[in-house]
């Protein structure tokens, strides 16, 4: 147990472990969060529709082919963008801030 807690204390393992914990989650999980666009195509037309979207669709995971009839595309708007970097970049950067600035103070 020592040992995980003077890991704890590095910055780069606080950050790591924690993408590795939450990009998981958001992918295992597979919470529909992330604003995105479905573009789907039905008698010759394309259709943008509007709807949130899970990062383990990204990766083949959460759907299934079935529900796939007819979809040509499916994207992050910018505004999804931004709260998937701010999960798996901002929260991972701030915990190892806080490591940091906790073996700054030892």
């Amino acid at each position: 147990m020592d040992d995980f807690k003077s890991l704890l204390l590095k910055p780069w393992f606080v950050f790591s472990f924690s993408f590795i914990l939450i990009g998981g989650t958001l992918i295992l999980v597979s919470p529909n969060l992330f604003e995105g666009e479905i573009v789907y195509s039905q008698n010759g037309k394309k259709y943008v529709l509007e709807a949130p979207l899970s990062l383990a669709y990204f990766v083949g995971l959460g759907y299934q082919e079935s529900e796939m009839q007819g979809v040509v595309d499916f994207y992050l708007t910018r505004r999804g963008y931004m709260l998937a970097a701010s999960l798996l970049l901002g929260f991972p950067t701030l915990l190892a801030y806080r490591s940091f600035l906790a073996k700054k103070n030892k």
